[in-house]
């Protein structure tokens, strides 16, 4: 079983094999060039040195974290459509290392100090060093500071749409981070001081909660103690759906996360989240499974679905080399199905560590039946595993990729769509592996990453992929200088591209999410592009007007959206002068006494300033009737959208029978803005239904200051006859009188509410129910905001919007950003 996979060529793999990879050039015309890596700016500078198991790790709402000695570093990925610059736009924020060092609690203050002075000062010195040498056991020696490990939760399981952070330090300080403000980050829960208090409840027992038969001053118990409540990896789960009884015996749904936390003891805790978790009280303790791995290394969740069977485990890798999966039972999730025992995936004691385990799920392309790839780095080497479950059982196929790397391997990442894994040395070489599949087994096709020359002789710390594997992200350092190690060392973290815009191109139009939030760093490739070159390719151009006469999709009028968009940013001059300074109305003449001049040199630097001025006028003048072009076709693809999403909230309030709650919405102005267009026939016919029901009503608006009706004049805005002007909801086209409400990051649009209402923000195509408790807000988002939503139809959270305070003065409103 312990074989090694020795590199590939295409051409010799069987005729039987499928790989797993991008779509080929043939079947698609938008893919014509290679994959070849840029590096992209700007570069960041970290203040402190990288540290950690993995310093980066990329979340699925496109935030970068790396890990330093003295914080946590995030770097949010946005696609600005309001900034004509090609460099990335970066929002950067930072988790500071706590001061206040962490003391794990282990017993009575008085029997731990008897106990530290026994076995500082004992006789045996294998008994001696052991303690003296420990810093879990003996603080004296100074704890590390810095970052141990982060890890991102799935999308969607905050109160704001958006991913949570587990935070683990070198001090063994465990807590759980959100980002419910616009850059600012929260400590929701500390679960090191939490599991801490529970096990001082329980007596620091073990499971089975049977008496101890050891006190403090026993060696053995004193290490088992610090080690049990000494945290060494976590990893997140997939979030899954409960059956919960109601006081009226009635079934809710409920979403939970479960986090798994591998202690030094080999001990795995189980904490379970209510989705969206927002208060630290309401983390409940799940479980805890003793794995049997005395010297534990790694940690990730293995999680296989195939239609509606379900099923998980936890992947507990050890430092003297045997990998296994736990079983996990989850009593009340329909379709789940627990592992009877552990399931042996490498077995041979060699002490070769195993570390940086991946698992990801995929689709047999030979049997056509779900299976797992499980990949983990092993010294020089990638252990991989294939899971497969048929009629006969579980099939476990594992083998070693070997001649990858002369140094072992530090860091390894996974593209979970295109499934190819990318790992990395010390020495700065990055290999690219990808997958091919044949009856029985796996081959990987092994390729060198092509480095941009900027990153030639640079030591490598870390890589992780985006989450579309658009970019890889490395954290580096300087190598050799001169033959000599460099006296200061500057940490940075470089952005690579994987993919060519073309490629980003034709994933977006095969998207299956059909959600451009979601697909970020493909579409930041493709702004690239569009910005460089000043226009729009023509093949993408076709393709989406294809894909809209053939679907009509608001997924693609977005996409096509989003391109004019940053068309016109393309056209329009970078300004010269910096923001800030104040620009002046008229400009100063000086005046000479000067007044001889030779007249043909005058009359020759005319003709020459006459034929300049010609060509720059010209220039203008072409450039101007350009952007008014470009910005009647923005106009006309957001009056579609708006449309569209006008009829939706129309019908949805005024034909849907089970709404129990009168909605406040300006129905005669949407009536009267969707009846401008006399070749829409669906319009139509719901504004007939619609005044059959209204009858005579109106349902004005007023203007809360002067009591004026505001009429519907624009869709973006309403200004009463007396100047006030608000600006209207996205969602339900309502004038925002209230002195708070929702602005989209992008500053696009807002939302009347201030807060998410309801448990769903967005309905399930599928189920499709509402609840009394929601409001109009369950509808979707207007064409220039929906685009960058971090969630679609089928899930679960709020919307992601800043909150922003409204100040009204008399004659004007403005507003601003509240931190």
């Amino acid at each position: 079983m312990a074989t090694a996979c020795p590199s590939v060529p295409t051409e010799a793999l069987p005729s039987k094999s499928s790989i797993k990879t991008e779509p080929e050039a043939e079947d698609d015309p938008c893919i014509g060039l290679e994959d070849v890596p840029v590096r992209r700016d700007p570069v960041i500078t970290l203040m402190s040195p990288v540290c950690g198991l993995q310093p980066l790790v990329w979340s699925q709402d496109h935030r970068l974290a790396a890990c330093s000695s003295s914080a946590l570093s995030m770097m949010e990925l946005v696609c600005d459509v309001h900034s004509n610059k090609q460099d990335l736009t970066l929002h950067r924020t930072s988790i500071p290392v706590p001061t206040e060092a962490c003391k794990l609690r282990v017993g009575p203050a008085e029997e731990v100090g008897r106990a530290k002075h026994k076995f500082s000062t004992h006789p045996d010195p294998a008994v001696r060093q052991v303690f003296l040498t420990d810093k879990l056991m003996n603080p004296r020696l100074g704890a590390h500071k810095g970052i141990k490990y982060a890890s991102w939760s799935p999308l969607g399981c905050d109160s704001c749409g958006r991913c949570l952070l587990a935070c683990l330090t070198l001090d063994h300080r465990l807590t759980i981070h959100n980002s419910h403000k616009r850059l600012e980050w929260n400590v929701l829960v500390d679960l090191t001081k939490k599991y801490s208090e529970r096990l001082k409840e329980r007596g620091y027992t073990r499971k089975d909660n049977e008496p101890l038969q050891a006190d403090l001053l026993d060696f053995k118990e004193l290490q088992r103690r610090f080690r049990m409540q000494a945290p060494l990896r976590m990893e997140w789960s997939s979030i899954y759906t409960i059956k919960q009884a109601q006081p009226d015996n009635l079934c809710k749904d409920m979403e939970v996360i479960l986090l798994a936390v591998l202690m030094e003891n080999g001990d795995v805790v189980l904490w379970k989240f209510v989705l969206p978790f927002t208060n630290g009280a309401d983390v409940v303790f799940y479980d805890i499974i003793e794995s049997g791995v005395t010297r534990p290394s790694d940690l990730a969740w293995w999680e296989y679905e195939n239609g509606d069977r379900r099923m998980s485990g936890l992947i507990v890798g050890s430092e003297v080399g045997p990998v296994k999966i736990m079983p996990v039972s989850l009593s009340g999730v329909k379709g789940y199905f627990t592992l009877r025992h552990p399931v042996i995936l490498w077995k041979e004691c060699d002490e070769i560590a195993v570390e940086n385990i991946k698992c990801v799920t995929l689709t047999h392309p030979i049997h056509k039946s779900s299976c797992s790839l499980i990949v983990a780095t092993r010294g020089c080497y990638v252990f991989w595993c294939l899971l497969m479950i048929t009629s006969a059982g579980l099939n476990v196929h594992n083998s070693h990729v070997a001649g990858l790397h002369s140094l072992p391997v530090v860091s390894l990442a996974i593209s979970h769509h295109t499934v190819t894994v990318y790992t990395c040395s010390i020495d700065g070489w990055i290999k690219k592996l990808t997958p091919t599949f044949t009856d029985t087994t796996l081959i990987f096709k092994q390729e060198d990453l092509l480095r941009p020359e900027s990153l030639m002789g640079r030591r490598i710390h870390g890589i992780a992929v985006s989450h579309n594997g658009a970019y890889i992200a490395l954290a580096s350092t300087q190598g050799m200088v001169d033959g000599h190690h460099p006296n200061n060392r500057t940490y940075q973290v470089h952005f690579v591209t994987l993919k060519t815009p073309e490629m980003a191109a034709a994933l977006l139009l095969k998207s299956p999410s059909q959600n451009l939030y979601k697909q970020a760093d493909l579409l930041d490739l493709v702004r690239w592009q569009v910005l460089k070159n000043k226009c729009i390719p023509a093949s993408l151009q076709e393709e989406l007007d294809r894909k809209i006469q053939e679907v009509d999709s608001p997924y693609f009028w977005r996409f096509k959206l989003f391109l004019v968009r940053m068309l016109h940013q393309s056209l329009q001059t970078a300004p010269t002068d910096p923001r800030w300074k104040p620009m002046h109305e008229f400009t100063k003449i000086f005046v000479t006494n000067e007044e001889e001049e030779d007249g043909e040199n005058v009359k020759a630097g005319q003709k020459d300033d006459g034929n300049g001025g010609e060509k720059e006028l010209k220039e203008e003048v072409n450039l101007e009737e350009q952007m008014a072009e470009v910005q009647a076709w923005i106009n006309a693809v957001e009056t579609h959208l708006m449309r569209e999403h006008m009829k939706k909230v129309l019908s949805h309030v005024y034909l849907n029978t089970w709404f129990a709650e009168n909605f406040k919405i300006p129905t005669c102005g949407l009536v009267e803005y969707l009846s401008r267009d006399a070749n829409d026939r669906a319009s139509e016919v719901l504004i007939g239904h619609i005044k059959k029901k209204m009858h005579k009503q109106t349902f004005p608006e007023h203007c809360s200051l002067c009591q004026a009706v505001l009429p519907f004049n624009n869709h973006k805005q309403a200004t009463c006859e007396n100047g006030h002007m608000w600006l209207r909801c996205v969602l339900s086209h309502q004038a925002c009188q209230t002195l708070t409400f929702r602005r989209c990051l992008l500053l696009d649009s807002i939302a009347r509410l201030p807060e998410p209402e309801g448990k769903r923000h967005f309905p399930s195509p599928s189920t499709f129910h509402f609840t009394v408790a929601l409001s109009i807000s369950l509808l979707l988002l207007s064409p220039s905001t929906s685009a960058f939503i971090p969630l679609s139809l089928s899930d679960h959270r709020s919307t992601l919007w800043a909150a922003v305070s409204l100040k009204v003065n008399t004659e004007r409103s403005w507003y601003i950003f509240s931190k």
